[in-house]
């Protein structure tokens, strides 16, 4: 019949789209353990929207009003109460989500973080205080906002409008700028702030080009070490310099900048904040730059080049982590 078909057709679509979804992730390096179908929650061996809901009214946290299920959300840091079961017995939306976060905190992890839309924040007190009252602590739960992306493509604006149909995929974003490129420049901003993506810029191998900046500055400090070992430049013992050597202020900030790396990438994990990462790498890279065009490394004596070809290799780990850490490739050649 017509709605078994209908179902059929939407089962093989469904399938189809994710496969196309989950292409895409993978050539972008991001990669699900488990994918999730919202169906499953109303699963006929066992339906965790109405066993959630049950479990809520056990517990003395719903009432009734004008036939519908009511949530007592208000008393636990809501603005207001909130329908779960409309009076003619349909779930809402939040009985979904309810039951799927409470799901969450029962697989026993220590901390729950969701991705969701900038235009979703007014749900997140709804839906900590659902957790709450199914007894469950709702400050494991963090929500990342994320706010939307604009693309410049030839110096104009790219028109996008999901309502119309008009949009630019990731995997075309990809395909033109590359992996590398594309993750960078997604990581620049918190997630919150709406980020203008300009596709020219990201092409560019220039000083312009942040990502091919920093790349650069990392290929940069692996020439140094291949120069140094044809030229037979004593590279053992790197870990020891000489104290003292390196007395120019040039040197003494990009050490500093060295020291401050750890808090930078602790900052960026306790807040979840990777551009953090992002602009420590930049301002790095853009020391090293200015350093290595108004300095010579190799030749400068034994001393001095054993000393500031370990500053080089300090750069140059921190420089690689920092890009892995980013999910960004530190090619050693450019």
């Amino acid at each position: 019949d017509e709605e078994a078909f209908l179902a059929q057709a939407g089962g093989i679509a469904k399938e189809l789209i994710l496969e196309d979804i989950e292409k895409s992730l993978i050539e972008f390096r991001v990669r699900f353990d488990e994918w999730f179908s919202e169906s499953s929650l109303f699963s006929e061996n066992g339906n965790k929207v109405e066993e959630a809901v049950a479990e809520l009214e056990a517990n003395g946290k719903l009432y009734v009003k004008d036939g519908a299920k009511w949530l007592a959300s208000s008393a636990y840091g809501d603005e207001k109460d909130r329908v779960v079961v409309r009076d003619d017995g349909r779930p809402t939306y939040l009985a979904s989500d309810i039951a799927y976060h409470h799901l969450k905190y029962e697989r026993g992890f220590d901390h729950y973080i969701n991705i969701w839309g900038a235009d979703h924040h007014g749900y997140l007190p709804r839906v900590r205080a659902a957790m709450e009252m199914l007894g469950h602590d709702p400050e494991k739960l963090d929500v990342l906002f994320v706010q939307f992306v604009s693309l410049r493509r030839g110096g104009e604006a790219v028109q996008m409008s999901t309502r119309s149909g008009e949009f630019e995929e990731l995997s075309t974003v990809v395909d033109e700028v590359g992996v590398d490129a594309a993750r960078f420049f997604f990581l620049m901003r918190s997630a919150d702030t709406a980020l203008e993506f300009d596709l020219d810029l990201a092409k560019e191998q220039s000083s312009e080009n942040p990502v091919y900046y920093v790349q650069y500055a990392h290929a940069r400090a692996c020439s140094l070490f291949r120069q140094a070992g044809e030229e037979g430049e004593l590279l053992d013992g790197l870990i020891e310099p000489t104290p003292g050597v390196l007395v120019l202020d040039e040197e003494h900030q990009i050490m500093k900048n060295l020291l401050e790396w750890p808090d930078v990438v602790r900052t960026a994990a306790e807040r979840f904040e990777p551009h953090h990462v992002t602009f420590g790498l930049i301002a790095l890279a853009k020391q090293f730059h200015a350093y290595y065009n108004r300095n010579r490394i190799l030749g400068q004596g034994e001393e001095l080049t054993r000393a500031r070809l370990c500053l080089t290799k300090c750069v140059q780990v921190v420089l690689k982590n920092g890009l892995n850490l980013l999910g960004v490739s530190a090619p050693e050649e450019m």
